[in-house]
C-alpha cells in the first residue's frame, strides 16, 4: 500500500535526484523514497519514544544519561571536521549521515526522558 504525496523540490535538488536516478537506472520516486526512508526513524524507534512514559523511574533516569558510544562519537567528530574542511568523500558522507541519524535519535530519546523525569519530579527542570 502507498500514499501519493506531491512535493516541491528546489531545482538543484531535483537535478541531483534525476541525474542520480539516471545513473543508477532507477525511478526518481524510488530515489526519493530511499532517501526519506534512510533519514527517518523506524516505526519501532518512534514507538520506543512514545513508550518512555511507561518506563520505570530508574529506566527513565538511565535514559537521561544516554550518550553515544565513544568510538562512534570520535568518528562523528572526525567526519564533521572533514566535512567542514571540504574533504569528505561520498562514502564518508553516507557514514556521516548514518552517524548523525544515530546521534539525533539518541538526542530524541534523551530529551524525551528528561521531559518525563521532570514531569515525574525525579529531577528539577533544566535552567537556561
Amino acid at each position: 500500500m502507498s500514499t501519493q504525496v506531491v512535493l516541491n523540490l528546489p531545482d538543484d535538488t531535483y537535478e541531483r535526484v534525476t541525474q542520480f536516478a539516471a545513473y543508477a537506472q532507477r525511478n526518481v520516486s524510488e530515489i526519493v523514497i530511499d532517501a526519506l526512508t534512510s533519514m527517518l526513524p523506524s516505526l519501532d524507534t518512534l514507538a520506543q519514544l512514545r513508550n518512555i512514559a511507561n518506563l520505570s523511574d530508574r529506566e527513565v533516569l538511565a535514559l537521561t544519561e544516554l550518550r553515544m558510544a565513544p568510538e562512534a562519537d570520535h568518528r562523528l567528530s572526525e567526519l564533521l571536521d572533514r566535512q567542514q574542511a571540504g574533504e569528505l568523500t561520498d562514502l564518508e558522507g553516507a557514514e556521516l549521515a548514518a552517524l548523525m541519524r544515530t546521534y539525533e535519535i539518541g538526542l530524541l530519546r534523551q530529551s524525551q526522558a528528561l521531559a518525563e523525569a521532570v514531569h515525574r519530579g525525579l529531577i528539577p527542570p533544566l535552567q537556561s
